[in-house]
Parts: C-alpha cells; sequence; structure tokens
C-alpha cells in the first residue's frame, strides 16, 4: 500500500515487489517489473525515470497517490500492458500513442521496417497492410521521406488512431481502409505486413497482458496462423507491379511463408532473424 508521504524510492519498491509476484509476463524482452514500475511512475508523476533513482527527495502526495496505486493495481492485477497503462510506446525514433484498438508495436517489428528500409528504392510506392498504429508507414515516412508511404487497416478504430500520430508527428502518409489489398489501387511497387499470425490452438498459452487486453483480430489468423498471409499473398499475386513483398511471421512459419511468398510469383525469397535469433521476416522480390 502506498500512503500518502511515502518516498518515491520506497513506493517504487512496493510496486517492484507486487509486479514481481503477480509474474507479469512482458510483453517483450525489453521489460522487468523494476522497468514497468520504473516507467508507471515516471509517467504518473510527469518526470524523467532517471530522476526516480536520484532524486532522495521526491515524494508521492495528493493525487499522485491514488494514480500510482492505480497503475500498479492494473499492470500486477489485471495485468494490463504497460503501453496501454501510460498511452505510449517507443518505436524505432517514434513515440507513438497506444490504446486497446491497436496491436502494441514490436521490437521484432523494427526489423521488417529495417530490412525495408535497405531494400526500397529512391521514391518507391509503398503500402503497410494491416497498420494498426501506423507504427511501420510512420517509420518508413519518417526515416525515408522519398517513399510514397500508404497504410491501410480494416479497423476504422485503428486507422483513427494511426491518422492522429501521423498528425502529431508531422509525417505524411496516406491511409486506406481496406480488408487486405481489396479496393485498393494497383499502384504500389511493395507490400509489407505485420499481419495476424498467431494460430487458434495457441490462444490458451498467450499471456493474459496479450489475451485479455489486445485486438483478437489482430492476433489470430486460423488453425495455423497463416490464414492472412494466405489471403494477403493470393491477392499480391494478382499485381505484377508489386516487386518486393516482406512479412513478419511467427517463429516456426518462415519454411511456410516462404512457400506461400515464392506461389505469389516471387523469384528471390529470404528469410531474416530478428534479435533473439528467430526467423521473423520472409522477404520476396521479383526479379
Amino acid at each position: 500500500m502506498i500512503d500518502a508521504g511515502t518516498s518515491v524510492r520506497d513506493a517504487l519498491d512496493g510496486a517492484i515487489t507486487a509486479i514481481a509476484a503477480a509474474d507479469c509476463w512482458p510483453i517483450s524482452d525489453d521489460r522487468s517489473p523494476r522497468l514497468d514500475a520504473e516507467v508507471l511512475f515516471a509517467h504518473v508523476l510527469g518526470i524523467p525515470r532517471v530522476r526516480l533513482l536520484t532524486d532522495d527527495r521526491l515524494m508521492v502526495s495528493g493525487p499522485d497517490v491514488r494514480a500510482v496505486q492505480n497503475a500498479v493495481r492494473r499492470r500486477a492485477v489485471e495485468r494490463e500492458p504497460v503501453a496501454y497503462i501510460t498511452g505510449a510506446r517507443g518505436f524505432r525514433r517514434l513515440e507513438l500513442t497506444v490504446d486497446p484498438r491497436v496491436l502494441i508495436p514490436r521490437p521484432e517489428t523494427e526489423l521488417l521496417v529495417e530490412l525495408a528500409l535497405a531494400r526500397l528504392p529512391r521514391g518507391a510506392r509503398v503500402l503497410d497492410v494491416g497498420t494498426g498504429s501506423g507504427a511501420i508507414a510512420l517509420a518508413l515516412a519518417d526515416e525515408r521521406p522519398d517513399l510514397h508511404v500508404s497504410a491501410s487497416d480494416l479497423s476504422e478504430d485503428a486507422l483513427d488512431l494511426a491518422r492522429a500520430n501521423g498528425q502529431r508527428l508531422g509525417l505524411r502518409v496516406a491511409w486506406l481502409q481496406a480488408d487486405l489489398l481489396a479496393g485498393v489501387p494497383d499502384d504500389f511497387d511493395a507490400i509489407l505486413s505485420n499481419p495476424p499470425y498467431v494460430a487458434d490452438s495457441e490462444r490458451s498459452s498467450l499471456a493474459p497482458e496479450i489475451l485479455r487486453h489486445e485486438p483478437p483480430d489482430a492476433l489470430f489468423a486460423g488453425p495455423d496462423g497463416l490464414d492472412a498471409i494466405r489471403a494477403l499473398l493470393a491477392q499480391v499475386a494478382e499485381r505484377e507491379r508489386v516487386r518486393l513483398v516482406a512479412l513478419e511471421h511467427g517463429a516456426g512459419q518462415a519454411g511456410a511463408v516462404a512457400e506461400l511468398v515464392r506461389g505469389a510469383g516471387f523469384d528471390s525469397v529470404c528469410s531474416e532473424r530478428d534479435l533473439a535469433g528467430i526467423e521473423r521476416v520472409v522477404v520476396g522480390t521479383r526479379l
């Protein structure tokens, strides 16, 4: 329990203990009970994280007491991801607004952006399919202003958030509501996507942070997790202008995804590993 007049250091220690005792499963490997608690406290108190560790005079008082208690409860009891509590998530050079309308951007998705940046020719027209928060499209627009970037999503709620991120960051992206490529103009040189790829059978193995809070339509894709990728590649196969496709996928799916990309008419296909050494992105190019 955090009482008025408790030092921030003591309150922080208590929060770390509560989050650790709840056995919270982190959204990504860069999180820990200590980091979660520090991010939550810094957010509630409106101060840089470093000040939590360097200012011995900091106290929790006034309305901040209840706000800190609520944030820790949401994390430790409700198992809500930190990004949804704070409303923000870093992605490459950007700070994105996120909420339960969209999947929380993961560090492994930065690999998809990195691979695209290295392969896209100057002035290419690029479509990010299933954009969610807009992370991929906005990172491309930020780091390669020469590109003509568009992004689509079936969810109007997700597009509202992505548009808001683009406006706040001052980045130019064309936003489209579409079910994969249905009704989308056939004028793109490259298609990128972090589609749903979790198999229905894996539902029970997911952490509460994911299963309780993140949008299921952005996670699950049929018995083997490849339904969305199959459907997207079937549409890409009919678009000869598309010279590059890059798709994020789950662990153990690289071989199947690579075969689907070859079947869609891409001559050169490779699989790239993320920082954990897991095959994470399949890239196909038409020669």
